[in-house]
């Protein structure tokens, strides 16, 4: 509590500075009319509201409860929005740039999906609402209790006729008073409750458990027609479409700031020109100068000497040695040339990937409690193997030289695996490595694999593609790591310290610590069981009445936003660059079929 308050202090300090520097509201560049200032002061104002009500509180003898909720609500979560200042890096840092700037565009593209998507929702669970209502609240209770007879299993609901589900406990009936799956969250009884149990039936998630609820209560004729067609067009069809309209909008905004890079590079190039013309003028110029002043002062005469180097040369002895240095160097431009030709020819081609073949094939015979025979052969093998990989790096050294090696970024990784091959097996030879067992080092064998894709066009393409796309990629992870971190420290102000129930039962998603928030963030936003954590919250803030059921809100936005929204821009991106690779490829095969012709008209 006293750190938030020191950090209270600075954020007004700062407020107060911007304030009295630009002015408030009226001047044309003033303070409240910066987007990232509103947020501040926003912060500051609910900080400062709620410190207010604390001081309050406590003047009148009121008890602030545990954790600072001042007034019964805690505001200070607001706070946590701080962390979305970083994002005024986007206007220096073009690939962020892109992907927001995508993101935007596509908010009233997306809107229009959202709103098909609520219509979808609306009709289903107003027809859920008629099919469905009061049929999940009946189970089998022990005869003449209220005592529900589940055994190791969980309640589900049953049915008094028909081909529903029957109570298979002797002793037990099947009678009402039972709230409903997930504590009376899952069920179809109103119009709010049908929607939200819609909406997690089209996230995929818990989907059949309802399916298999609503067969228990009214049998398995016909609820499947109405859970199938939901799947197909809600999660299939119109979810689908988000990633539609992302990677139109992403491809558009890479256009654009291509161009852009385009015509600056162009621009550039033209003031160069300009630069070295003006330069060549003034070169001339003074050729002209200095050649006029060399006609009238003359040339000064040259002595009729030999040089030097010439003298030395008359030596017998330097003489014999530079006629071997020049068929030394004859004879070496000879055999580079002959090695170029070796390490680009097909053959030289599918030895490399028969080594790789059989590196693999090593790699892959090893497992667990094997002999220390074929343990040997592996290591043998092993060393064989990495000699090979060696040879093969030293060979393109020497036919290509340094500079022309290193040019190439799979050179480069070949270089990096070899070295790091020669460098685990020193470390395991003088038995540094030996604790270990099986050397970590020793994985990074599997990257050989990938040398297949320098001889495979189209492969290479799109790992070249890829490659290109990694600044928007981590622009991306910088976008959704924020976003990741907004809504943990939401969880913990909201959430934190309340996943404690009566059952004694372990919740393992819980907002009681900042990294166990991140984890269950990061769940929610890959859809695995969020639902759970939803009914979590909910029933720790009640359960299924007014208080509780406002929780879902987060749960929904988190999802809706960081699922549909951010993670879909990966997918975006990936169907940009296969485009890419595809249309690169493409342009390559009609090089390729050009220059036949050309041969065949030859």
């Amino acid at each position: 509590e006293k750190v938030e308050y020191i950090f209270l202090i600075v954020f007004t300090i700062e407020a107060f500075l911007k304030i009295v520097a630009y002015g408030f509201l009226f001047h044309p560049d003033a303070y409240l009319r910066n987007c990232w200032n509103i947020l501040d002061f926003i912060i500051v104002f609910v900080g400062l509201f709620t410190v207010a009500l604390e001081t309050i509180n406590l003047i009148d003898g009121v008890e602030t409860p545990v954790g600072g909720k001042g007034a019964g609500f805690d505001v200070k979560a607001l706070r946590a929005f701080r962390v979305l200042r970083p994002l005024r890096l986007v206007s220096g840092v073009p690939s962020l740039q892109v992907v927001l700037n995508a993101i935007i565009k596509a908010m009233v593209p997306l809107l229009h999906i959202a709103l098909l998507v609520l219509f979808m929702i609306i009709i289903y669970a107003i027809i859920g609402l008629e099919l469905f209502k009061c049929k999940m609240h009946r189970t089998c209770f022990y005869s003449g209790t209220d005592i529900v007879a589940s055994g190791n299993e969980k309640p589900a609901p049953c049915a008094l006729g028909g081909q529903g589900r029957d109570c298979p406990l002797n002793g037990t009936e099947c009678k009402s008073g039972w709230p409903g799956p997930n504590n009376g969250i899952t069920h179809f009884d109103n119009f709010g409750f049908a929607m939200l149990t819609v909406y997690q039936c089209i996230t995929m998630e818990g989907w059949t458990d309802v399916l298999y609820w609503v067969n228990d209560a009214i049998g398995n004729e016909w609820p499947w027609i109405y859970f199938v067609s939901l799947i197909l067009l809600g999660s299939f069809f119109v979810l689908n479409l988000v990633l539609g309209v992302l990677s139109g909008e992403f491809t558009k905004e890479r256009e654009k700031a291509k161009s852009r890079g385009e015509f600056q590079k162009l621009r550039e190039r033209q003031q160069l020109e300009e630069d070295l013309r003006g330069y060549l003028d003034w070169i001339t110029h003074a050729e002209v100068m200095d050649l006029d002043q060399e006609h009238r002062e003359g040339l000064l005469p040259l002595e009729d000497q030999g040089s030097e180097t010439e003298s030395l040369y008359e030596v017998e002895g330097i003489n014999r040695f530079m006629l071997f240095f020049r068929h030394g160097r004859r004879w070496n431009r000879w055999f580079r040339r002959k090695c170029r030709l070796w390490v680009k020819s097909s053959l030289f081609y599918w030895l490399v990937i028969l080594v790789v073949f059989l590196n693999t094939m090593a790699i892959a015979t090893e497992h667990h409690n094997q002999s220390d025979g074929l343990t040997n052969v592996q290591d043998t093998a092993n060393k064989v193997l990495l000699s090979l990989f060696t040879a093969e790096m030293l060979l393109k050294m020497y036919a290509l030289g340094f500079q022309s090696y290193f040019i190439s970024l799979f050179n480069r990784f070949d270089c990096f695996v070899v070295c790091t091959g020669i460098i685990e097996l020193i470390l395991v030879e003088i038995n540094i490595m030996a604790p270990l067992g099986i050397s970590v080092l020793r994985c990074i064998r599997l990257l050989r694999i990938f040398k297949i894709t320098k001889y495979w066009t189209s492969l290479s393409n799109l790992v070249a593609s890829l490659l290109n796309s990694v600044r928007s990629i981590a622009s991306l992870l910088l976008l959704l790591f924020l976003f990741i971190i907004i809504f943990s420290l939401l969880g913990m102000q909201v959430f934190g310290g309340k996943y404690n129930f009566e059952d004694m039962e372990v919740r393992r998603s819980t907002f009681d610590n900042f990294p166990q928030a991140l984890i269950s963030v990061f769940q929610i936003l890959t859809g695995e069981d969020w639902n759970s954590v939803m009914y979590n919250g909910i029933m720790a803030y009640g359960g299924p009445t007014f208080p509780g059921m406002l929780v879902c809100i987060y749960f929904i936005i988190l999802f809706v936003c960081g699922n549909y929204i951010l993670l879909n821009v990966f997918l975006a991106i990936a169907v940009d660059n296969l485009a890419e690779a595809e249309s690169l490829t493409s342009a390559q095969r009609e090089k390729t079929e050009e220059r036949k012709r050309r041969k065949m008209d030859m």
